[in-house]
């Protein structure tokens, strides 16, 4: 029966719906792509729509390129997780063969060596916090784009309905001119498109964001299991495991005594087996 309960490749998985996700979401548009180009390609007197989206996809390609990096650490130290466990089951005294220093339960490992032969007590608690804290700021960059994805389509919308009142204002003050209302149709389509890009970008970003901080959480949860059940009994001494050794060691000293009293009896019978012969 498996006691550490993590899924062993779960960056992979992740990895490979965003493939799916990217390749529906590109064949969606080719499907449509008369609808996309009348909504960010008509009615374009600026090239305010052009800027304001470019911008909304760079920072949403730039995300993405951030999780699949994340995502591809992740996936080596669950290998390095799963190896170790193999290891640990098959030879305990060299659970680090094969296996990089770098990863994250090596580390935990040598750090527990670490602390359990300059005889210092090692409190798991704390070693599980530092582990969360430092993992939650490998990804900060995501979670920053994640909260201000959405606002930036508010922000091209703002832009645009304010072109659109310029607009506005330009055609009441001249109704013979028609630079005006082509403003105004502008602005309204800028502002459309802008919503749209953010919206749709912040969808599929804030769903992979999320299976980031699965995978992450599941990695940890499987690091802590490991060192609950393999690396706390190797190198944790605590009050209950040194009387545990001890009474272990008691009934390991019972056992020998009665061994030696049957020995004994055994020596006495043939002593007196010896005796009648002679």
């Amino acid at each position: 029966m498996e006691i550490i309960q993590f899924r062993r490749a779960y960056s992979r998985s992740v990895l490979l719906q965003m493939l799916l996700a990217a390749i529906i979401v590109a064949a969606v548009i080719a499907w449509q792509f008369g609808a996309v180009r009348d909504i960010y390609l008509a009615n374009q007197l600026t090239d305010l729509g052009f800027i304001i989206n470019g911008l909304i996809v760079a920072l949403f390609l730039l995300g993405i390129f951030r999780i699949i990096v994340s995502l591809l650490g992740y996936a080596r130290e669950e290998k390095a997780l799963k190896t170790f466990i193999e290891n640990m089951e098959s030879d305990p005294d060299n659970p680090l063969q094969e296996m990089s220093a770098s990863t994250l339960i090596s580390s935990r490992y040598l750090m527990m060596q670490r602390l359990y032969e300059s005889r210092t007590p090692i409190n798991h608690g704390a070693l599980a916090s530092t582990l969360v804290a430092n993992q939650s700021t490998t990804i900060n960059l995501p979670r920053f784009i994640n909260n201000v994805l959405i606002l930036t389509g508010v922000f091209g919308t703002i832009i645009s309905l304010s072109i659109a009142l310029i607009g506005a204002s330009s055609m009441f003050e001249n109704s013979a001119e028609s630079s005006g209302m082509g403003l105004v149709i502008h602005g309204m389509s800028t502002a459309l498109s802008t919503t749209l890009t953010a919206i749709a970008c912040y969808l599929f970003f804030g769903y992979f964001y999320l299976k980031l901080t699965n995978v992450q959480t599941n990695l940890v949860s499987g690091i802590e299991q490991v060192t609950t059940a393999y690396l706390s009994p190797k190198f944790q001494v605590t009050n209950e495991s040194v009387a545990y050794e001890f009474t272990n060691l008691l009934r390991l000293l019972q056992e020998l005594t009665r061994k030696m009293d049957k020995s004994q009896k055994q020596f006495g019978a043939m002593e007196h087996a010896m005796a009648q012969a002679v």
